[in-house]
């Protein structure tokens, strides 16, 4: 009883008691972990124990600097320096260059056509378009709607699966979104049977603005009439600028679903009219969009009209032979103004001179072409050629004549009969003058204005009244350097690898140790990105003797110290056994050894390889486009051109030193997707003539069987030492003469070949 009266009583206070008792605990607690913080350095720190992380376990973490002695520690304090320690560099992020200046930059083309053309009139109509501009306005693209099995040589088609008007149209301006929208300033529509003379749009062109949304051709009203604006009619091509079509681009679908029409040009204009209250206008900043519609039966040379005459596009044209007259008309007609033009600038070059210092004299002959050469010394004189109507006397091979054939009769017929018609134009109708024999001739090239000629001809005068008698009379003509254009070039790259091939026979051994010491420095001490492989060459008998003499034992020896000094080179090797080391026979071998893309370098021995080299060996060799044959450049025989002097340790490409080495086709830069295609060319020759393969190097072969370019052109950067080259006799008859003359012209200059035959006949006379 006692009990639970007591806790009835106390009942209402336990929980004042609780708090209580829970609040003096915290209490406690709080000051307990103050203190642990403040005296951590002191005596009473030494119980408290460190966190995981190293830190104290608490709340707070303990100040920088302790607080415990802190008058004694604030006296006691000496300042520490850090030493400084350079940041490790990190490594710099590679920048991403476009492949072109004008890509980086923003730099678009000024124009592009589009060609719409039709299944029935892709191989008509659409090749003569392609004739006839192609070779004026790049790029050319044709739009169809059907996919064509046969596609037309040299044309870049567009095939959308579908013939429906509309839809072809449609897709045609999505490509352009898609592919060439931000690389043209103008775009140019026509249709495949409409002729347009090139020069003039590009003329047209060049003269807008770029940041006009204009919308050019030859403007129409809709069918109907119930729609205001006009559209450009397709027939006679229109031009659109970039900056309306981007403005719209995001309503091409909504033009797609809720616009109906039959003509696909009307289609696009009310398209453009709808979303960007464009018309269609045939006149912008003076310039003027001309055009002429061609009536049926017409004749070009017929029309002489100046609609016709100043027209940049015709319509209709309604067959491919008319394409091409049309084409012949109107550039006889630029080619008129152009001659009109050099007449007209002649004249005032003279009048212009005529107050000169010098007079008429300062006017160099012809008027407007560029001055002679002037050489600066003996060495850089050029040399006239003499000949006559059937020979030359400066001939290839170092004859003192021989038969004039070839381009050089051609060139020497037309350069007679051109003067004998300037002549005339001059003389007549007072004199007819006919040629009777060329007396001398002789020509130069020059390198500035082109090739200049001096005839002296023997002519028959004959007068009004019919006398004639017999003249002689000199004449001078400048053959100019027609215009240089750029030729477009598929894009390549320089880290492209290269896989260097050098063919060994036993005759070269004695230079693998200089080759391979100059390789290792030039390739495998730089990391260049090439792969050296040997070919050993073996005839019939030394292959037979290999397991116990083996003639290429030392070379191999050396490629396993050169790869044991290099630990991450390996230098491949390929045994070939053959009794005429042809270069298509062991080129046959060592295709199949390698993947199709393969950049192959074939090279000799005695060759020094740089890197400089190598990578124009990567530009000037493009896959399915061009190979490359370098002509090197050869020292002659030490003996004769240092006779009597020390040879020095460098030798410099100087014309006492040697020559560029044009009879000799060793060096070659090619794919072996080239390779491969042009060999399979030769199959059928082959199964007719074995002895082709032996008689043809890799020159002729890609020369007489592939379609590529074959570039060939003098390479500094490829030296050779002097070499004497044992000819073999089981070549055919033109390799074989080629071999012995590049030994014959590798000896010596004449200069130094005259000075010892001259020290020989002294020695001999005393």
């Amino acid at each position: 009883m006692r009990l639970s009266m007591f806790i009835s009583v106390v009942r209402p206070f336990g929980p004042v008691v609780v708090g209580i008792s829970l609040g003096f605990m915290l209490s406690m607690l709080s000051v307990n972990w103050t203190e642990e913080a403040c005296f951590m350095d002191g005596a009473e720190g030494e119980d408290v124990s460190p966190g995981q992380d190293g830190m104290l376990k608490g709340a707070r973490k303990p100040n920088s600097i302790s607080a415990a002695n802190y008058a004694e520690s604030e006296e006691d304090f000496q300042p520490r320096i850090v030493p400084y320690e350079q940041a490790a560099p990190s490594e710099p992020k590679k920048l991403y260059r476009a492949k072109y200046v004008s890509t980086e930059l923003g730099m678009r083309e000024r124009l592009f056509v589009g060609v719409l053309t039709s299944k029935t009139t892709i191989n008509s109509l659409a090749v003569a378009v392609n004739r006839t501009i192609s070779h004026h306005l790049d790029p050319v693209v044709f739009f169809t709607g059907s996919h064509n099995r046969k596609v037309p040589h040299g044309m870049f088609v567009v095939s959308h699966g579908d013939e429906r008007l509309i839809w072809n149209m449609f897709q045609t301006v999505r490509y352009i979104f898609d592919h060439f929208i931000n690389e043209y300033d103008w775009f140019y529509f026509v249709q495949d049977d409409t002729y347009t003379e090139a020069d003039r749009i590009k003329a047209l062109v060049g003269h807008l603005s770029m940041d006009r949304e204009l919308y050019m051709g030859h403007p129409e009203e809709f069918i109907g009439g119930e729609m205001e604006g006009r559209y450009c009619y397709g027939g006679f091509g229109y031009l659109l600028s970039r900056s309306l079509l981007v403005r719209l681009q995001p309503f091409l679908e909504n033009c797609r679903n809720d616009i109906l029409s039959a003509r696909p040009d009307e289609w696009l204009g009310r398209c453009i009219i709808d979303y960007t209250q464009t018309n269609c206008v045939s006149e912008y900043e003076g310039r003027q969009y001309q055009h002429y519609e061609l009536g049926k039966n017409s004749d070009p040379k017929k029309e002489q009209s100046p609609e016709f005459q100043n027209a940049l596009t015709v319509h209709p044209v309604s067959d491919p032979e008319l394409m091409y007259r049309l084409h012949r008309y109107f550039t006889e007609i630029e080619l008129q103004k152009t001659y009109d033009e050099i007449a007209k600038l002649q004249a005032e070059i003279k009048n212009v001179s005529v107050v000169a210092f010098e007079g008429n004299r300062s006017a160099h002959w012809p008027v407007g072409i560029n001055p002679p050469f002037e050489p600066k010394g003996r060495f850089d004189v050029l040399m006239w050629e003499y000949f006559t109507e059937e020979e030359i006397y400066s001939c290839l091979d170092d004859s003192p004549k021989c038969e004039l054939q070839g381009v050089d009769h051609m060139d020497v017929a037309d350069v007679i009969d051109t003067a004998v018609e300037e002549l005339n134009k001059k003389y007549m109708p007072v004199l007819h003058l006919k040629k009777q024999q060329l007396i001398n001739g002789y020509r130069r090239f020059d390198p500035i204005r082109g090739m200049e000629y001096t005839l002296d001809l023997q002519l028959e005068a004959v007068s009004q009244k019919g006398h004639s008698r017999s003249i002689t009379k000199r004449v001078h003509l400048v053959r100019p350097l027609s215009w240089i254009e750029i030729i477009p070039m598929p894009y390549v790259t320089e880290a492209t690898r290269v896989h260097i091939i050098i063919p060994l026979t036993h005759d070269d051994q004695s230079y693998v140790d200089h080759f391979l010491e100059v390789f290792a420095s030039n390739a495998f001490e730089t990391s260049e990105n090439a792969i050296l492989t040997l070919l050993f060459i073996y005839e019939p008998k030394e292959a037979q003797q290999v397991n116990q003499n083996d003639i290429f034992a030392s070379v191999k020896s050396q490629i396993a110290k050169y790869e044991h000094k290099y630990p991450t080179v390996k230098i491949p090797w390929i045994s070939v056994k053959t009794e005429t080391p042809s270069q298509i026979k062991y080129m046959d071998i060592i295709s199949k050894k390698h993947p199709v893309d393969t950049l192959f370098f074939l090279a000799k021995v005695n060759t020094n390889i740089n890197s400089e080299f190598l990578n124009r060996c990567r530009m000037n060799a493009i896959s399915n486009w061009q190979v490359f044959f370098p002509i090197h450049f050869q020292d002659y025989n030490p003996d004769v051109a240092y006779h009597n002097t020390e040879q020095p340790a460098t030798i410099d490409l100087v014309k006492d030193a040697g020559r560029f080495d044009r009879h000799s086709f060793d060096e070659a830069c090619f794919y072996n997707s080239d390779y491969m295609t042009t060999r399979s060319r030769m199959v059928v020759d082959v199964q007719d003539n074995e002895e082709i393969i032996e008689s043809l190097d890799i020159y002729e072969m890609f020369v007489q069987y592939s379609s590529l370019h074959v570039f060939r052109a003098v390479e500094p950067a490829l030296h050779q030492h002097y070499t004497y080259h044992v000819c073999n006799s089981r070549l055919s008859e033109d390799l074989y003469h080629r071999c012995v003359q590049s030994n014959l012209h590798g000896i010596g200059s004449r200069s130094q070949l005259a000075m010892l035959l001259f020290e020989q006949e002294q020695g001999n006379s005393t």
